[in-house]
C-alpha cells in the first residue's frame, strides 16, 4: 500500500531471522490471495466480489486484512483501474475486455504483515499499455537489485526513476513512496521512486522494505478523488502498480512475496493477458 511522502522518521527496524520467516508468512498468504483474484478476474466481475472473495480466503487462513480499517480505508483490497494509481476503493463497476486492474493487498498473520501488489491486464488491452506494464514491472526488479547490504536507499530510486522516466518516458509518481514494513504496515524509511545514487541512508541486513513503483503513462502528477483515498493520474491516463516486500541481505535481497502463484492463474485465465518485465 503507498504511503505519502511525509519527511524523515529515524526509528528504524531491523528484522531477525525469526521474524522474517513470519513476515514470509505473512507474505505467502498476500501472495495467494493475489493468485485467487487472479483467477476470478474476467469481464463483468466487480471489484467489490473480489474484495469479499478476498476477505474470507485472508480470515479462513487465519490472517486478518491489513487494509481494511486502516485509517479509515473500507475494504481488503485496494483496487485501482486504468487511470487510478493507488488506493482505489472496490466498487459495482464491472472490469471491461480493456480494463487494467491493480490489486494492492496487505495482511496480517501472527502480528507481522505482508504487502505486495500487481497490475493485471484484460485481453483487449491496448500494446503501448502494455508496454507500460511490462516496463514498471521490470523497474520493481531493478529496485530490488540494489536492496543489498552496503547500499543506499537513493540507488533503489535512481533505478527506478532512471529506467522509468529516462528510458522510456514515463511518469514516475513522486507523491507516494514505497516504505518499511514488518510489526506494521508502514514503517520507516520511505522508499521513494526516484532519487539520486549514493544517497540516503545506508542499507543494513535485515531492514524489510516494500517496494513499490506507481508509474503513469504521462505526466508524473497525479490527485486525489472527493473520498478521500483514490489517486487518480492528473491526465487521467494508464497508472502502474508493482509491489514487493524485501528484506535487505548481502548479496542479494531476499523476496518475501511470491508473484509466481498469480502469474501461473494468469497464464490459465484466457480473459488475462500474460505480463513479464521488459527486458
Amino acid at each position: 500500500m503507498g504511503l505519502f511522502s511525509s519527511g524523515p522518521n529515524k526509528r528504524i527496524f531491523y528484522k531477525t531471522e525469526e521474524e522474517v520467516e513470519l513476515m514470509r508468512a505473512s507474505n505467502l498468504l498476500v501472495s495467494k490471495t493475489l493468485a485467487l483474484v487472479a483467477s476470478m478476474l474476467k469481464p463483468g466481475i466487480t471489484g467489490k466480489e473480489l474484495d469479499k472473495a478476498a476477505e474470507t480466503f485472508i480470515r479462513d487462513h487465519k490472517g486478518r486484512p491489513a487494509f481494511k480499517g486502516y485509517n479509515g480505508f473500507p475494504s481488503t483490497l485496494c483496487i485501482s483501474y486504468n487511470d487510478i494509481v493507488v488506493h482505489g476503493i472496490p466498487n459495482d463497476r464491472p472490469f471491461e475486455q480493456n480494463d487494467i486492474v491493480s490489486v494492492d493487498c496487505g495482511v496480517e498473520l501472527a502480528g507481522f504483515f505482508g504487502d505486495a501488489a500487481f497490475t493485471f491486464a484484460f485481453a483487449a488491452v491496448e500494446e503501448s499499455v502494455m508496454d507500460l506494464l511490462r516496463v514498471t514491472y521490470r523497474s520493481l526488479y531493478l529496485g530490488i537489485e540494489q536492496a543489498v547490504v552496503g547500499k543506499r536507499i537513493g540507488d533503489i530510486s535512481f533505478s527506478i526513476q532512471d529506467y522509468c522516466e529516462r528510458a522510456h518516458k514515463y511518469g514516475v509518481v513522486r507523491d507516494l513512496v514505497g516504505h518499511g514494513v514488518g510489526r506494521s504496515l508502514h514503517e520507516e524509511p520511505e522508499v521513494p521512486n526516484y532519487g539520486r545514487r549514493g544517497q540516503g541512508m545506508v542499507l543494513r541486513e535485515g531492514l524489510a522494505l516494500a517496494i513499490e513503483p506507481m508509474v503513469n503513462l504521462g505526466v508524473r502528477e497525479v490527485f486525489q478523488a472527493t473520498d478521500g483515498w483514490t489517486i487518480h493520474s492528473r491526465d487521467r491516463k494508464p497508472s502502474a502498480h508493482y509491489e514487493h516486500s524485501v528484506v535487505v541481505r548481502k548479496n542479494q535481497a531476499d523476496i518475501l512475496s511470491d508473484h509466481s502463484f498469480l502469474l501461473e492463474e494468469i497464464k490459465n485465465n484466457p480473459d488475462l493477458k500474460e505480463i513479464s518485465p521488459k527486458s
